[in-house]
């Protein structure tokens, strides 16, 4: 199964130079990397960056982080993947630039399985 992790495009970037992400400012101050699943994903974006551009979105196969990946209860009762530790960029499946729409919201037409 896929997870995705939407991060600014230099964000990830400065994760490629060093191997490994460990986190956007949220991620930081809640002490995990935050995920959504394929189902998920839209409404993150559109709750916590509508507007922004440069935008990447990066596919994680979620058995590949291990023990370290929880499950659980957030937005509207529902099971969001949170990692506990940090992210090798070798575990990315895909990494995708995610357009921007004249209203704000972003299009995620073909980047999400």
């Amino acid at each position: 199964m896929l997870i995705y992790k939407i991060a600014p495009a230099a964000l990830w970037r400065e994760a490629e130079a060093a191997g490994v992400f460990t986190g956007a400012p949220v991620d930081l101050q809640d002490g995990y990397i935050h995920f959504s699943t394929a189902e998920q994903t839209v409404e993150t974006a559109a709750k916590h960056f509508r507007g922004q551009v440069d935008l990447l979105l990066i596919a994680i196969e979620a058995d590949q982080l291990g023990p370290a990946l929880k499950w659980e209860v957030s937005r509207g009762g529902q099971l969001f993947p949170h990692l506990y530790g940090t992210l090798p960029v070798s575990a990315a499946a895909s990494v995708s630039s995610i357009p921007i729409k004249p209203d704000g919201f972003h299009d995620f037409t073909g980047l999400i399985s």
